[in-house]
């Protein structure tokens, strides 16, 4: 968008209760991350250089979650739930600082793509005041209605205030908006409650900005880019949409899925060349594959990195922390914990290892594990390079195993073992 500036105000301050849950509406996830850090990272792709998140009352977990996912987040807090623009005005003080584009984003439609959002800011530096994100879903009902004549946007009626005609219109408001900076406040502030709920109504802003003279237009897009959650029903089928379209990325990029409908990824996944991913695969937060390993069926990884080459499953489970080194092999029932794998070792069968070092080309035999956890505090295993560990052997932290050295079958190792 060249030079020009953008402040992005995402409206968080629903509660959510449609969701039957004591959890925030935004702070459910998909994709292994929150709607709202999915909706703050869309803004931030989108080249907003400061983002503003409007929150209700006693919400500190939101405003937590914004600023772990952008540190220079501004937060405002809507006192009183009076309508749309009156939770943008909660965050004037942000507007009036010199900006030349204001999106307004709702913290609960996680698809919005950044895309989406630089095509209402190229609409705003194309000399419109205000624009609009529509969309024609297959049954209008319930949507309010964008009118337009010209080209332009006249109106966004609400269905309850439509005519006959209107209703017929399939052009539908997304609730996404854009604003001229320079004009944003003006038109807000000339919004009233002259509604049957006497609230502040953002929608109003079109039939303003056109009073003023300004231009409105509107911008069409998919609907699942506007898709808005508010029950555990809506936010599955979100889910859906989010796992198709991360899936379709990776297969673009170059990852082989056997049965990627099978497949759950989160949003920060990262897949190198040419890596094979077998059917029943679950990937959570902030997991990274490096280029030709393989994960097989039913394998289950959370913030876990996977070097080149390696060989993961199928039923191997990878928790945070593990880190996997080139051509390893992770075998079937194992699972690593905050652990470092080396190149070349292998751990092949119905093993654990945690808090532990595996040396490069060290061998972990089927059963045995690393017993890290004496009921109070973690310990370190540390095993050397070209060890091999013995079936069923038990390796009490801290200890640690010399390079080359041979731990044999059904050991209890609570000694340091020399190379």
């Amino acid at each position: 968008m060249g030079d020009r500036t953008c402040l992005a105000i995402v409206l968080a301050a629903g509660e959510g209760t449609r969701m039957r849950s004591a959890r925030p509406k935004v702070l459910h996830e998909i994709a292994g991350q929150s709607l709202l850090a999915l909706v703050l990272d869309a803004v931030r792709r989108a080249g907003s250089t400061a983002a503003a998140v409007v929150v209700g009352p006693d919400a500190d977990a939101v405003a937590a979650e914004a600023k772990r996912v952008l540190p220079g987040v501004e937060i405002f807090v809507q006192s009183e739930r009076l309508g749309t623009a009156h939770a943008v005005l909660a965050a004037k003080a942000a507007m009036a600082r010199s900006v030349d584009d204001v999106l307004v984003i709702y913290g609960d439609t996680p698809l919005i793509r950044p895309q989406t959002l630089r095509r209402m800011r190229e609409a705003l530096a194309a000399g419109a005041a205000v624009a609009v994100l529509g969309f024609r879903p297959r049954d209008p009902a319930g949507y309010g209605r964008l009118v337009m004549e010209g080209g332009d946007l006249v109106a966004i009626r609400e269905e309850i205030d439509a005519s006959a005609a209107e209703r017929g219109i399939g052009l539908c408001n997304g609730g996404l908006m854009a604003f001229d900076g320079k004009a944003v406040l003006p038109i807000l502030e000339r919004i009233g409650r002259n509604n049957r709920k006497g609230e502040f109504y953002l929608t109003d802003a079109v039939a303003i900005a056109r009073a003023m003279t300004l231009k409105a237009v509107a911008i069409e897009t998919e609907e699942d880019d506007v898709r808005g959650i508010n029950t555990k029903a809506q936010l599955a089928e979100t889910e859906a949409v989010l796992q198709q379209r991360l899936r379709k990325t990776a297969m673009e990029a170059g990852v082989t899925m056997v049965a990627p409908e099978t497949v759950f990824l989160s949003a920060d996944t990262k897949f190198g060349r040419d890596v094979v991913v077998e059917p029943f695969v679950v990937f959570g937060a902030g997991v990274t594959v490096e280029d030709n390993a393989v994960i097989r069926s039913f394998s289950h990884l959370d913030h876990a990195h996977v070097g080149k080459g390696a060989l993961v499953g199928p039923y191997a489970r990878l928790r945070p922390g593990a880190r996997l080194g080139a051509d390893v092999h992770i075998g079937n029932f194992v699972e690593i914990k905050e652990s470092v794998i080396e190149d070349g070792a292998k751990a092949n069968h119905l093993a654990y290892i945690g808090d532990a070092r595996l040396g490069a080309g060290a061998n972990f035999g089927a059963g045995a594990i690393v017993c890290n956890y004496d009921g109070v505090a973690k310990h370190r295993t540390d095993i050397g390079k070209g060890a091999f560990i013995g079936s069923n052997a038990a390796l009490v932290a801290p200890v640690s195993i010399g390079d080359g050295a041979y731990v044999a079958t059904g050991s209890v190792i609570t000694h340091d073992v020399p190379p």
